[in-house]
């Protein structure tokens, strides 16, 4: 049976971490994506900042989330799936900013992962197409800081991966990185190959292919065994929200913005075994704070009910 998980972010308080734990286990989670990214922003690194959070030793990072990981284990909760912060390389950041990315927190995320239990995190692709002046190019940057990680993700037994994105270019919203399935498919086979071991993967954001006009019911269908974990959320088409499923309608007939009929045909076909995780920790700041169990609980339903519609066909 599939599992279905949920982000930590605006759910697991860092002083409690098992009074948020026990929250989405009684709504009907078994799973989690360890929001990371929560502690070293992209909003802040962006502006070409940094905070002091990734300065701690590994050592010191590990008693940071003890907490969390014990409280998860005595829930009962699996933390399935992390996304590393973001992004890993910024365009017209400083070289300072940028080596600290590479050389200080992407490896510090992977030890991270692994010491939460971790088998699968998330990483960016680089948005480099526009400065570089080709998709090919902008692949070659992501694939060196994907080798630098490549032994520590082996030695680990972690998966990374790789997921499709959308770049704002002047104003227009356009496919970003790996949003061609069949490159995405090569790829992670070649990369693979050539490490002898499965260190990519790939995951797929239901928004972001909503933005961009991608048929789910297809690229899932490519994708194939090379699906690793989901990003399940909702948006109207113009701005990537990071809604509930069913929460925008294209016309007053109530059509739904995004083809979740499609997706599910495509999980159902590739025989998905993995966890239906969504990404949608933004609603939980949208609702008032005495809503947050009755907005979890309602969240796992769609949960349930992806499940149920995969396996019966529906």
């Amino acid at each position: 049976m599939l599992k279905i998980g949920v982000q930590t972010r605006n759910v697991i308080d860092d002083e409690m971490p098992k009074v948020g734990f026990e929250l989405l286990k009684i709504a009907g989670f078994s799973c989690v994506d360890f929001s990371l990214n929560g502690y070293l922003t992209n909003s802040m690194l962006y502006r070409n900042e940094k905070n002091l959070f990734f300065d701690r030793t590994d050592t010191e990072l590990e008693e940071f989330f003890r907490s969390h990981k014990n409280a998860a284990k005595e829930v009962g909760i699996t933390i399935h799936q992390m996304h590393m912060p973001y992004p890993m390389y910024v365009p017209r950041g400083s070289r300072e900013l940028n080596d600290y990315l590479w050389g200080t927190v992407a490896p510090k995320s992977m030890r991270l992962c692994a010491f939460l239990g971790c088998s699968y995190i998330v990483v960016h692709g680089f948005k480099l197409s526009h400065f570089l002046g080709s998709e090919e190019l902008e692949w070659q940057e992501t694939e060196k800081f994907l080798d630098t990680l490549a032994p520590l993700a082996k030695e680990l037994g972690i998966t990374m991966c790789i997921e499709n994105l959308y770049t704002n270019i002047s104003g227009h919203i356009v496919e970003g990185p790996c949003c061609d399935v069949r490159k995405a498919v090569e790829r992670i086979d070649r990369f693979n190959d050539k490490y002898h071991a499965e260190i990519l993967g790939f995951c797929f954001d239901t928004g972001h292919a909503n933005l961009v006009g991608i048929d789910m019911e297809s690229f899932v269908g490519m994708l194939d065994s090379h699906l690793k974990v989901l990003h399940i959320h909702d948006n109207d088409g113009i701005a990537d929200l990071h809604q509930i499923p069913f929460t925008f309608t294209k016309t007053r007939e109530n059509k739904a913005s995004t083809d979740w009929e499609g997706f599910v045909r495509g999980l159902r076909n590739i025989r998905f075994g993995g966890v239906l995780s969504f990404e949608t920790a933004p609603v939980l700041e949208s609702f008032p704070i005495e809503m947050k169990g009755d907005v979890i609980r309602f969240i796992a339903k769609i949960g349930e009910y992806f499940r149920e519609s995969i396996a019966t066909c529906k």
